[in-house]
């Protein structure tokens, strides 16, 4: 099944932390700000300090806007992004600082349950063209220019910039862009996590 997540619906939340907001693109249907299994989010980093708690969760961070970001999880573990489409993958458990070198940066964020999820994470910046067979979800998101789909049926889609495109079981499907976030997320147990 293919939907497009238009921008216009993409929620306004705060952090777990209180000390800033988070643009939610998709949640999974009984999802809740403190028990889901999945969600993919943007968010503004405008100072240094510690990120929100997510134990329990798995955390993937993708640099979509600003000059970069260091992150250090428990005092010893450190990941730098530097390049937009850079990404740190950490427990959400873990306590993460983050560290900024020249101002504010943009990250895009996609977090998951340990315990229900199974998740892969690709970025491209150069134009690619991805044949996409899987069983679970599939999202896409490009920084800066249209997705093409082309689905079994040869039937063309357009996705605008700034909208998100979700697949659900998807088949012999074919997707080209650039600048473009690819996430597969495969749900292993239907319950949320629970913390």
């Amino acid at each position: 099944m293919i939907s497009i997540i238009p921008s216009s619906t993409f929620k306004t939340v705060p952090w777990k932390n209180g000390k800033g907001e988070t643009t939610e693109l998709a949640i999974n249907s009984t999802g809740t700000l403190d028990n889901f299994q999945w969600r993919l989010s943007i968010a503004s980093v405008t100072e240094n300090g510690i990120f929100s708690d997510f134990s329990g969760y798995k955390r993937n961070l993708i640099l979509i806007k600003g000059h970069s970001i260091q992150l250090t999880h428990d005092e010893n573990i450190v990941d730098k992004l530097s390049n937009i489409l850079d990404f740190a993958t950490f427990d959400g458990g873990s306590e993460t600082f983050g560290a900024l070198s020249k101002g504010a940066i943009k990250d895009f964020n996609i977090i998951t349950s340990k315990t229900s999820c199974e998740t892969k994470v690709h970025t491209f910046v150069n134009q690619t063209n991805q044949s996409i067979n899987f069983n679970g979800l599939v999202f896409a998101f490009s920084l800066s220019d249209i997705i093409e789909l082309q689905d079994h049926q040869s039937v063309h889609h357009m996705i605008s910039q700034g909208d998100l495109l979700q697949l659900t079981n998807p088949k012999h499907i074919e997707l080209s862009g650039k600048d473009l976030i690819l996430v597969y997320i495969k749900e292993t147990n239907e319950h949320p996590t629970q913390n």
